[in-house]
């Protein structure tokens, strides 16, 4: 199992996904184009690909010259059936791949907050399994509408649209289920300055937010994680 993972963004890594790979013994091929790497030119050498998230908008080409390439790349995947995953930048990415819409600011949310399934969640494979409604650390700003055809999997109160699939296994998350409490403790740390500007008081509430929802948040990420890997 040969898995592309595209980085957009520093100190962003695959937390919950990787443990999941891990276990199902996948060969990771990590791209960081931000920074200069090359982007395969088709699917043709891997099994499935995840985007991962990023500070950056959707629509920010002038600034990552790398995105159109970067969907014609999704679309490949899509089209020859593989497993392709985004999670929050990677969501915006793949919805505006497939047609979708991308609201840019609007739609803030940070710190763990509860999403709610869909009536289509109930069949999913890689949902079917969770609660109705559970705690993930949520952090973006902007926002996305559906790409036609997409089955929207979950929403909250803030963002309508917090997972989607397209085809068998084309899966973009809003939420960031791949950031377990270790891995939320490291970006409290390594972005703390950003923080305390835009969501002051973080510092002082992490420990009483963490314990109400570390355990559970951190139990349906890694289950999203290894029921999506299984679609591979």
């Amino acid at each position: 199992m040969r898995v592309l993972v595209v980085q957009n963004y520093d100190n962003t890594g695959l937390g919950q996904v990787g443990a999941a790979l891990a276990e199902a013994g996948a060969d990771l091929d990590l791209r960081r184009p931000y920074q200069g790497d090359p982007l395969p030119h088709d699917a043709g050498g891997h099994d499935a690909m995840v985007l991962l998230g990023g500070g950056q908008n959707a629509l920010a080409d002038e600034d990552y010259s790398y995105f159109p390439a970067l969907l014609d790349l999704t679309r490949d995947f899509a089209d020859k059936d593989r497993s392709v995953l985004g999670i929050c930048l990677g969501s915006q990415l793949l919805a505006r791949a497939f047609g979708g819409t991308n609201q840019i600011g609007g739609a803030t949310e940070f710190g763990w907050h509860k999403v709610s399934l869909t009536p289509a969640a109930k069949s999913d494979p890689v949902l079917a399994a969770l609660p109705e409604s559970f705690p993930i650390f949520e952090w973006h700003d902007d926002t996305f509408g559906l790409p036609e055809n997409a089955v929207r999997l979950a929403g909250s109160a803030v963002a309508e649209n917090q997972a989607f699939r397209l085809g068998r296994a084309v899966y973009g998350f809003q939420f960031h289920f791949e950031a377990d409490t270790p891995m939320v403790r490291d970006w409290s740390t390594s972005f703390a300055a950003t923080i305390a500007e835009r969501h002051p008081g973080w510092n002082e509430r992490f420990d009483g937010e963490l314990a109400r929802n570390g355990a559970d948040a951190d139990a349906a990420g890694l289950a999203i994680a290894r029921a999506w890997v299984a679609t591979i």
